[in-house]
């Protein structure tokens, strides 16, 4: 039976696209690294993405799609899943679910930088549990999903299981119009700061959760290398530490730990914008 949490009130209304400024893509070029210039937020660029390869066959696509589903049985059955379920059924973390939501009765869930799920274990595993966990909480909605290096027979795949396959490269600068759900394991620092910048509002970073990398880890590193090009890269996501709560995830075994070593649920909540300040 799926989890739920309170109900709620009717939504708001907001224009997720008002945002935006679509930049098309120049032909040939494949670039899989994240822009580490801060863009102001009214003219925060995207690139329309497509798959680069144009080809796939249905029996490369049936048989990713029979490994997903083997990964996700044997995925679901895992110590690892049991104990990070129980981590957020806990009424604590409830409760934190419950702030972020608000009014709403869902939050969407974004997965950023998920990999190659036909090449490597670490991927599918991250995208077992994120399907797993939308299928146990009635509380997640749909699972949008963007990484710029997915196949067709990927992109093909992922849709069967559920997923959309966003066709915009937001760089990690989507904005919390509505409670969202950012699931971000491995990725890099700078995609982090780009979704923190985005939302660098008292009401929208309330709207968010983050699972992905510890941003204390991020802090110990500033600290110790000293770096003002490392500081720079990530400076939302070392000021965003006076506001925010880390809750780590325990690893327990090789699988787990290549997929999720590192890892904590993110959730913020400054109090008024004053607070936000220190970062300009």
């Amino acid at each position: 039976m799926d989890d739920a949490l309170p109900k709620a009130l009717p939504p708001e209304k907001s224009d997720p696209s008002e945002d935006w400024t679509i930049v098309l893509p120049r032909r040939g070029k494949k670039n899989r690294t994240v822009n580490k210039f801060v863009i102001p937020k009214r003219q925060m660029e995207v690139q329309l993405w497509a798959p680069i390869d144009l080809e796939t066959d249905p029996e490369r696509e049936s048989k990713l799609k029979q490994k997903m589903d083997t990964c996700i049985k044997k995925f679901e059955n895992s110590e690892f899943y049991r104990n990070l379920l129980s981590q957020i059924r806990n009424p604590d973390i409830v409760d934190k679910f419950s702030k972020v939501l608000g009014s709403e009765e869902k939050m969407q869930m974004v997965v950023y930088g998920i990999g190659s799920i036909e090449s490597f274990e670490p991927p599918r595993l991250q995208l077992c549990l994120a399907i797993l966990l939308q299928r146990s909480f009635d509380w997640i909605g749909g699972i949008e999903l963007f990484d710029p290096i997915i196949s067709l027979t990927e992109s093909k795949v992922l849709t069967s299981l559920g997923c959309t396959v966003l066709s915009i490269n937001e760089q990690g600068r989507r904005r919390a119009v509505k409670p969202t759900f950012f699931f971000m394991p491995h990725c890099e620092a700078e995609l982090y700061d780009n979704l923190l910048e985005a939302n660098w509002e008292v009401d929208r970073l309330n709207r968010l959760v983050i699972f992905g990398n510890s941003f204390e880890a991020y802090e110990q590193h500033a600290s110790l290398c000293k770096s003002s090009a490392v500081t720079s890269s990530r400076k939302h996501v070392l000021a965003i530490r006076s506001f925010a709560e880390e809750l780590g995830v325990d690893t327990f075994s090789d699988d787990s730990f290549r997929a999720f070593h590192g890892t904590s649920w993110h959730f913020f909540g400054p109090s008024a914008e004053a607070d936000l300040q220190i970062i300009l």
